[in-house]
C-alpha cells in the first residue's frame, strides 16, 4: 500500500506538472471514454416507414414555393430603336425624351463618336480582365490621372460600372463596429454599400442638418461613456451631391462644418452633380466654392452627363491606393472598355473647356419649372438648379388614392398617356421591401442642354393634359 502512494506522489511531481493539469487530463480521458462507448448510437434504419398511401398523400399535400414573386407586374419597358438625344424613337415614332441623364448630351456628339471609332481601331473593344491582372491600358491611368486633376484631388480610381464604384467604395473602409451617418434619401447603390459595410447605419431626416447634428451629438455623448471603444470607432458622413430620388442638393457648406466640428470622415456620392453643377460641372464643391480637399472621397459616374459608361473614386493617394486591394468592384471586374475611358476623356475636356451646356442647361431648368408648377394635381420638387425634377401627387391628389399602389398606377397612367402623346418619361421605380426609405410614387423627369424652349413648353402640356385625365 505504501509502494503504491509513494507511486502516485511521484506520479503526481513528475517534471514540475502541476496536480490541476492531471486532474484536467483525467477528466478528458474519461470524457473520451464516454462519448465514444457509452453515447446513444443513431442507426440510419431507424426512420418511419411510410405505406404507399401515406407517402402519396404527402406528395399531394406538398405546394413548391415559388422562385420568383408571382405578384410582380409583367415587366415590359420600351424599347428605343436609334440613338438617345433629346428625342427617342420607339416603335418607329418619334418622341421627346425625358426620361434619360444624358444632361449634355455627350454621348452622341459627333467628336464623341469620332473619338470612340479611332480607340476601337486602336485597343480593340474589350480588356477581358481586371485592373491588376493585365486590365490595366495606358488610357486607364490617363483618365485616372484627368479626373483628379479636373477635381482638386492627389488620386483617382477607375471602376467599370457606376453602380459597383458606389457600393464598392463604402465597404471598403467602414467595417463591423463602425459607424455611418447617412442621409435617408440616398440612392439605392448607396444603400447596398452600407448594407455590405455591416456598420452600424444611424439615418437622418433628408437634407435635415439639425437632425444630423443631433445624431452626432448622441454619438459624442456616448464615445465620452466609453472612450476606450471610441478609440477604435470611425465615423463616417455619406451624403449624395444631387439627390436621385429627391432632385434636391445637399448643403455642403453646412455638412463640412459639421464634418471638423465632429471629426467625421465626409464621403459624397456625385453621381448626378458631376457633370452638372457648378459653372464647369466639377460638382458639389465648385457649386458651393467649397476646396475639395476638405472631402475625403468624393465618388462619381462617367454615365450620365459625359455619356460613357464607369464610375470613379477621388482623394488622397493613400486613400485611394486601399482601393486597388480592398474595393470588390475593382478587383474582381473587367477593367473599363479602353474606348470608352477614352470617350469619357474627351467628354471631359470639353466639359472644363465649354461653359455653353451648362448655361443652356440652367436656362432650360428656368422654362420648365415654372410650367411644371402650374400643373394641377401634381408638385414639381427638387432644388431650382436640378436637372431632375420629380412630380408627385399634391394633397389634394393624394387623397383620392390613398395606397401607394394606387398612387404608382395613377402616375404609371400619367406617364403611359404622355407617351402617346409624343414625351417619354418614366415613373421612378423602387424596391420598396429593401429600400430603407422608399420616397414618395413620383413620376422622375430630367431635363438636358439640348431642349428647345418649344419642346419643353410641349412637354409641359402634354403631362398637364395627361395629368386633368387621369387625375
Amino acid at each position: 500500500m505504501e509502494d503504491t502512494l509513494d507511486w502516485v506522489v511521484k506520479l503526481l511531481h513528475v517534471e514540475g506538472i502541476p496536480v490541476y493539469h492531471l486532474v484536467l487530463e483525467g477528466l478528458l480521458v474519461v470524457a473520451v471514454i464516454k462519448l465514444l462507448f457509452f453515447s446513444k448510437r443513431y442507426s440510419l434504419e431507424e426512420k418511419t416507414i411510410l405505406t404507399p398511401k401515406e407517402e402519396q398523400a404527402l406528395l399531394d399535400e406538398w405546394q413548391p414555393t415559388s422562385l420568383v414573386n408571382d405578384n410582380l407586374a409583367p415587366h415590359d419597358p420600351p424599347v428605343v430603336e436609334g440613338p438617345i438625344t433629346t428625342h427617342v424613337t420607339i416603335k418607329g415614332k418619334d418622341k421627346i425624351n425625358m426620361a434619360t441623364y444624358n444632361f449634355l448630351e455627350c454621348g452622341q456628339a459627333t467628336e464623341m463618336q469620332k473619338t470612340a471609332k479611332d480607340a476601337i481601331r486602336t485597343y480593340g473593344v474589350g480588356s477581358c480582365g481586371p485592373r491588376g491582372f493585365y486590365g490595366t491600358i495606358d488610357v486607364h491611368l490617363d483618365l485616372e490621372a484627368k479626373i483628379a486633376k479636373i477635381l482638386g484631388m492627389e488620386e483617382a480610381i477607375l471602376y467599370s460600372y457606376a453602380f459597383s464604384a458606389v457600393s464598392s467604395v463604402v465597404p471598403a473602409y467602414a467595417k463591423r463596429g463602425d459607424v455611418l451617418f447617412c442621409d435617408e434619401g440616398v440612392s439605392f447603390a448607396l444603400q447596398k454599400g452600407l448594407t455590405a459595410s455591416r456598420s452600424t447605419i444611424k439615418l437622418f431626416k433628408h437634407n435635415d442638418m439639425e437632425d444630423l447634428e443631433r445624431l452626432l451629438i448622441l454619438q459624442a455623448e456616448e464615445d465620452k461613456k466609453d472612450p476606450k471603444k471610441a478609440a477604435a470607432t470611425r465615423r463616417f458622413l455619406l451624403v449624395e451631391g444631387l439627390y436621385l430620388n429627391h432632385g434636391d442638393i445637399a448643403p455642403l457648406k453646412k455638412l463640412v462644418e459639421l464634418k471638423y466640428k465632429y471629426k467625421v470622415r465626409i464621403f459624397i456620392d456625385e453621381t448626378y452633380s458631376f457633370g452638372v453643377l457648378g459653372e464647369h460641372g466639377r460638382g458639389l464643391t465648385e457649386h458651393f466654392g467649397v476646396p475639395s480637399t476638405d472631402i475625403d472621397i468624393i465618388m462619381g459616374s462617367l454615365e450620365t452627363s459625359l455619356g460613357s459608361i464607369g464610375g470613379f473614386a477621388c482623394g488622397r493617394s493613400y486613400v485611394i491606393d486601399h482601393q486597388r486591394l480592398a474595393g470588390l468592384g475593382y478587383c474582381f471586374s473587367a477593367s473599363l472598355p479602353p474606348y470608352l475611358a477614352k470617350v469619357a476623356l474627351t467628354g471631359l475636356d470639353d466639359m472644363v473647356s465649354n461653359a455653353e451646356p451648362f448655361n443652356l442647361l440652367r436656362s432650360n431648368l428656368k422654362t420648365i419649372r415654372p410650367l411644371l408648377k402650374k400643373i394641377r394635381g401634381l408638385r414639381a420638387c427638387g432644388d431650382e438648379e436640378s436637372p431632375i425634377i420629380h412630380l408627385r401627387l399634391d394633397a389634394e391628389s393624394a387623397k383620392k388614392f390613398a395606397s401607394v399602389d394606387a398612387q404608382e398606377q395613377a402616375l404609371q397612367a400619367i406617364v403611359d398617356k404622355a407617351l402617346e402623346a409624343g414625351l417619354a418619361l418614366t415613373r421612378a421605380k423602387y424596391y420598396r421591401n429593401e429600400e430603407m426609405r422608399a420616397p414618395e410614387p413620383s413620376i422622375r423627369l430630367t431635363v438636358m442642354a439640348g431642349h428647345t424652349k418649344a419642346e419643353l413648353e410641349k412637354a409641359a402640356s402634354v403631362i398637364s393634359t395627361a395629368a386633368s385625365t387621369v387625375l
